[in-house]
Formats: structure tokens, sequence, C-alpha cells
């Protein structure tokens, strides 16, 4: 809940709205980065006063709750085809492919839970067909937040640089041949396992690493299903 603000500018300035506000934001993210988002520079980016915000959004952090909705404005849950473990699936690609497309969204979502009409329409969906495939609602919400929590870290670390060669331009592959090369020359009597799978350590790519990742998660999440004795004998004749 926005706290009124007592100076000149208020919900009088036309146009002045959270939506606005949000959709702003979104560009200013696009432009400059979670690190360039301020308050400042948000109002001059709308062409108001600073302290017309305030009307809206208490601080930085609730622009980013508001922000976090905006983000998943047109993010689009996969159809409903296949099993269980295919839409689960579909749904980290999908959401992966989201993040990868908007800057720094990854840094603005992982590890907040900021329930706007967007968020709230995909988590919906999730849980439902989560409920839908037989695992408990307990469970159900938990692997709403595994989910989210694996996508948006894998996210993060895809997104971060892999040294200080790449933060200053090399390219990641380029990086990541250097360092199996590295991991080669070691002395193999101290490193035996790092020499051996140095090439295995930093050749596969970051679609390789996520594929490997999300098959295993879904492995966990199978045994964990089948562990409900409902599900584990649907199907079963009647002896």
């Amino acid at each position: 809940m926005a706290v009124k603000n007592t100076g000149d500018d208020g919900p009088q300035q036309p146009g002045l709205t959270r939506q606005a506000l949000a959709q702003a934001a979104l560009r200013l993210l696009e432009r400059e980065g979670v690190g360039g988002l301020s308050m400042r520079r948000l109002a001059s980016e709308l062409g108001v006063k600073a302290a017309s915000l305030y009307w809206h959004v208490r601080n930085k952090e609730e622009l980013l709750d508001l922000l976090t909705d905006e983000l998943m404005a047109d993010a689009q849950a996969p159809p409903r085809e296949g099993d269980w473990r295919e839409q689960v699936r579909e749904y980290c690609v999908r959401y992966r492919r989201h993040l990868l497309g908007k800057r720094d969204a990854a840094k603005v979502v992982a590890g907040r839970l900021a329930p706007g009409p967007h968020l709230l329409r995909l988590m919906e969906d999730q849980l439902g067909r989560l409920r839908e495939a037989g695992f408990s609602d307990a469970d159900a919400a938990m692997i709403n937040y595994l989910l989210g929590a694996f996508v948006q870290g894998f996210v993060l670390q895809e997104q971060g640089p892999l040294s200080a060669s790449e933060a200053m331009g090399a390219g990641r592959r380029e990086v990541a041949t250097a360092a199996g090369e590295e991991l080669r020359r070691l002395p193999r009597e101290t490193f035996p396992n790092l020499v051996a799978l140095a090439g295995d350590l930093t050749e596969p790519s970051m679609e390789d690493r996520f594929s490997f990742a999300l098959e295993r998660l879904l492995d966990g999440l199978s045994a964990l299903r089948e562990q409900d004795p409902d599900v584990r004998n649907e199907g079963t004749p009647d002896e």
C-alpha cells in the first residue's frame, strides 16, 4: 500500500498510474539494467518529479515488486499437451527463454514473491496441472517453488560472467575453452580428476547443462509422485 505524499506532486499527475510506473520501469530496465533502476531515473523517464512516485510505491523494493509482475505480463503457459512431465518440462524451457529475453529479469524476480495478476495467472495454472497429475497439495506447492528457483538460479549463473575475462569482453566459449586448457595443464598426480574431466567440465553448452539438470529434476519429481499410493496403484486391476 502506498504512503500518501505531502508534496505538491500527487495522483493529480495525468497518466501516472501503477501500470504506467511498471511499464516505464520495464523500459528503464531494458536500457540501464537493474543497477541503473532508481526512483530518480524512473521519475525522469516519466517526466515527473520523484515525489510523485511515492503516491504509488513507497520505495525501490515496492517498485521491484511491481516490476516483477510486469515482467510476467507476456509470459505464456505451455499448451496442455502430453503428460505432466512434458508439460512441466515445457514450463521450465519457456520460463528460461522468457527470462533470457529480458535484460536482468532473473536479477529482479529471483527469490521475490510479488503475486500480481500476471504471476497469479501462471501460478494458478501450474498448481492446477500439478494437482491433476496426482501430486499432493503440499508437494504441488513445493514443486511450484522449486521450479521457479531452479530456472531463476540457472539463468542468474548463465547471465553472470564466467570470469573477469568475460566481464572485460571475451566470449563465453573462449573463456570456457581457456579454462579447460588450464585444467589439462594441472599436475596430474595432484589433480587426476580435474585433468581427466577437463573437457567434460568446460565443453558442454548451457543448453546441454540446462537439459541435463531439468531431466534429473523431473526424474526426482517422478519418484516423488510414485510414492503416493493412489498414483502408484493407478491402472492396477482389482484382485
